[in-house]
């Protein structure tokens, strides 16, 4: 499962540090940021269910924000 929250992490010091408090909170979690993204990607790659308030919580305590994005799929309907 992979699970992508916009943050508003804007320094790669910081998000090293974000990154080890993960690693070391949730260790079967790869985790990695995309700064240059415009909504500054935090990607967590997991085999089963990403604690979601636990990495908000992580987040929040160095001061920053983070959301999930939530994956919309648009379907085509088929002509009937």
């Amino acid at each position: 499962m992979v699970e992508v929250f916009k943050t508003t992490v804007t320094d790669a010091y910081y998000a090293k540090l974000l990154l080890r408090k993960i690693q070391s909170q949730f260790p079967d979690y790869l985790a990695n940021f995309d700064l240059t993204d415009c909504d500054r990607i935090l990607r967590i790659e997991t085999k089963g269910y990403c604690e979601i308030s636990g990495i908000i919580t992580i987040i929040k305590t160095f001061g920053y924000q983070a959301e999930v994005l939530v994956d919309e799929v648009r379907t085509l309907k088929s002509p009937a």
